[in-house]
């Protein structure tokens, strides 16, 4: 997150994230970007990694740089991220795809496991709210 749009706080009295997220962001005034829920396809539709939790992790933050981009801002600016996996069990791979993309300051986030997604062969999709300068 950009410094100039937002700040993370670590409530002292609440449990430090397992995963990659942060439990409060409070941003300032700006332009609020909210990007539709992503899944592993690629720019042809085609949905990437089918059987591979990384793979599709991967695939699916790509998605949301490439949206961030197109929007005017970058991953940094996205404030809140809903998660919704078909096995929850892959918690960790998921985080770790994750760190790659938001190293420093994550977004909060929430993450559901659902029966299905819109593909069968999805197993994660991402939405996001970011604030923009």
């Amino acid at each position: 997150m950009t410094d100039q749009t937002s700040a993370a706080i670590q409530p002292k009295d609440v449990a430090k994230p397992k995963g990659v997220w942060t439990p409060v962001v409070v941003t300032k005034p700006g332009r609020m970007v909210f990007v539709s829920g992503f899944t592993s396809r690629d720019e042809n539709g085609n949905v990437v990694g089918v059987g591979d939790i990384r793979a599709q992790t991967r695939q699916v933050c790509e998605n949301l740089k490439k949206a961030m981009k197109a929007a005017g801002g970058e991953l940094s600016d996205i404030v809140a991220v809903t998660v919704f996996v078909r096995d929850i069990t892959q918690f960790d791979d998921i985080h770790a795809v994750r760190r790659e993309y938001f190293p420093d300051k994550p977004p909060t986030s929430t993450m559901v496991e659902v029966s299905r997604l819109v593909d069968e062969r999805s197993l994660i999709e991402i939405n996001a709210i970011a604030m923009l300068p």
